[in-house]
């Protein structure tokens, strides 16, 4: 089986004039299969993000390659990245960034269905279905991103992240700015989206124990680089990598 994605020698060297290189991701490599839930954990700085927007071609890459499906996105552009972006979105940190804020939420949600030529009354009907599909009512299309909760924001996110059926999420801490109990919420709707629709999740975040709730295998990285991985409770209960034995001790 080909894996959805597949990140080799994966770099990223930020300059600046005046000031030392500093690489944020220094040649890492790994695979996910097709739904599969695979963690990537770290303390902050580690270059987790910075993963996540290489991978997405947000941020361009120093050296490595992205293969996503078995296609190469390294160095696409224009449609051809596009056409990319039908098989992987992104659900980002603090939702009501995420929207722009003069537009209504199911603008929001529609506008990818729109750029893939819907018409005006099948987006209406597929937003209704999607809102409802991640535990809100039709009538949220018409809110704006200020008039709605973190955690009715966050399910309107993913609700567009959806909308064109990727086969890739990508999960930049899409938890970690909700309670405790929103929290649970939403990683049991990503659980579900994930058997509905066959989903593979890159799942990042920092919180040990809700990767080792959600995921099936975890990535540990550090200073730009990965210093372990394995099945969750494995990596958790027998840390072979010191670093990773701070971290848990830290939290646990």
């Amino acid at each position: 089986m080909q894996p959805i994605l597949k990140v080799e020698n994966l770099t990223k060297v930020f300059k600046s004039n005046g000031r030392p290189d500093f690489t944020a991701v220094d040649h890492i490599g790994f695979e996910l299969m097709p739904g599969e839930c695979l963690g990537l954990i770290g303390e902050s700085g580690s270059g987790k993000s910075t993963v996540a927007n290489l991978i997405t071609r947000l941020t361009d890459l120093s050296a490595g390659r992205v293969v996503l499906d078995g296609q190469d996105i390294s160095s696409l552009s224009g449609r051809g990245l596009r056409d990319a972006y039908r098989k992987m979105q992104m659900v980002f940190q603090t939702p009501t960034e995420s929207f722009d804020p003069r537009r209504r939420l199911g603008d929001g949600i529609g506008e990818s269905l729109r750029n893939f030529g819907n018409c005006r009354a099948e987006v209406k009907e597929r937003v209704a279905e999607l809102l409802v599909q991640c535990g809100l009512t039709p009538d949220f299309a018409e809110h704006y991103p200020h008039q709605v909760s973190g955690g009715q924001c966050q399910r309107a996110a993913i609700a567009r992240a959806i909308a064109i059926e990727p086969r890739l999420l990508i999960c930049d801490e899409a938890t970690s700015a909700l309670d405790v109990t929103i929290q649970k919420e939403v990683i049991q709707l990503f659980g579900r989206l994930r058997e509905q629709l066959h989903l593979s999740i890159l799942f990042i975040c920092h919180d040990i124990a809700l990767v080792q709730q959600f995921c099936d295998r975890v990535l540990v990285m550090y200073k730009g680089k990965i210093v372990e991985e394995g099945v969750p409770d494995e990596v958790i209960q027998a840390p072979r990598n010191e670093y990773t034995k701070r971290l848990i001790e830290s939290i646990l």
